[in-house]
């Protein structure tokens, strides 16, 4: 996965809610990046949205070739293997989460929407479920990279709303699909072209559903490709308009890429597992547990390409412990 790319994400409480139950993934080592957006009471969404990046990175970090491998969980489409890997991991997450909540009476009907990303080579697999959104950021528009499973987008689909209506429909909070709702789940997923000084946004309903395209465009293009200021203040805007939701907002910059003999593919939607893969996911569910304590959950609330290098401070403290040992040395020999 030659490619490079500069990555800044940051979640916010916003000022209504008590808690975040939205979560930020961003795993620089397999070049995937998520935002998951919970759902749920007593923070049950909280634990759903966690569980599906913990879900996620396990299937990535560890788990890697052996979910490629299996002929058991073949997805019967020629995808990059990044791509076939999330769409396995999606999966795998919604099984998960559906069993806790199944099974825990605290955590009954919990759920959580996923927007995520893979970065290979010179292609980006996308792969989605709920309203939770992926952007490119063009030179005079913001271009969805994803459709919202909502009633209001199925409603303006078929014609049957428009624009305006939607924006004050009282069912465009509804959404039509979800990880864990169901026992199984339909993921859409596409595969585009990427190219160096591609700029995408990643973000929660928590923005976009308080900011239409245009407005969100506004804000990201006047941050002159500055991705922690196009960031904070997406965000910002959120919370200007009353940040009655939590807001996560993840952004970054192609750098480089490397030629592959990918090609684009349009958005399909994957059918919703069968019994019998069902209980070969519950299968490698089992087999997950041996490395959930393992791997941490994405609690950090922000990340970014723009913090001060560790080893450069560690070195300016170095130095400054020696210079302050000498003014003392000298000061006593004096």
């Amino acid at each position: 996965m030659s490619i490079q790319y500069k990555v800044v994400g940051r979640t916010d409480i916003g000022l209504v809610r008590s808690g975040n139950e939205d979560c930020l993934h961003v795993d620089r080592e397999n070049n995937v990046l998520a935002v998951c957006d919970g759902m749920g009471g007593h923070q049950a969404g909280e634990v759903a949205s966690q569980s599906a990046s913990q879900t996620i990175r396990t299937t990535f970090t560890h788990l890697r070739q052996e979910l490629l491998a299996d002929p058991d969980l073949t997805l019967d489409k020629s995808l990059p293997p990044g791509g076939e890997l999330l769409v396995k991991s999606i999966r795998l997450a919604n099984r998960e989460i559906h069993n806790r909540s199944v099974s825990d009476p605290a955590l009954s009907g919990m759920g959580t929407t996923v927007v995520a990303v893979v970065l290979e080579d010179d292609v980006m697999s996308i792969a989605h479920v709920g309203d939770s959104r992926a952007y490119r950021l063009e030179a005079r528009q913001l271009a969805p990279l994803t459709t919202d499973h909502s009633w209001v987008a199925e409603m303006q689909q078929k014609q049957l709303m428009s624009a305006d209506e939607a924006v004050t429909s009282v069912g465009k909070n509804v959404i039509t699909r979800a990880l864990g709702v169901r026992e199984n789940v339909e993921v859409d997923y596409r595969l585009i072209d990427v190219k160096p000084g591609d700029t995408f946004i990643l973000c929660s309903d928590g923005l976009c559903g308080f900011a239409d395209d245009a407005e969100i465009f506004e804000v990201a293009v006047r941050a002159n490709g500055d991705l922690k200021r196009m960031v904070d203040d997406l965000i910002q805007m959120a919370n200007d308009r009353g940040g009655a939701d939590n807001v996560t907002v993840v952004a970054f910059t192609v750098e480089e890429t490397e030629k592959s003999d990918y090609d684009e593919v349009g958005v399909l939607t994957l059918e919703a597992e069968t019994p019998e893969l069902l209980a070969v996911e519950d299968a490698w569910l089992q087999r997950m547990e041996n490395y959930r304590h393992e791997t941490d959950s994405d609690e950090t609330a922000v990340v970014s390409d723009d913090s001060p290098n560790k080893l450069l401070l560690a070195v300016i403290f170095a130095a400054f412990v020696v210079l302050a040992a000498a003014i003392v040395y000298l000061s006593t020999t004096s």
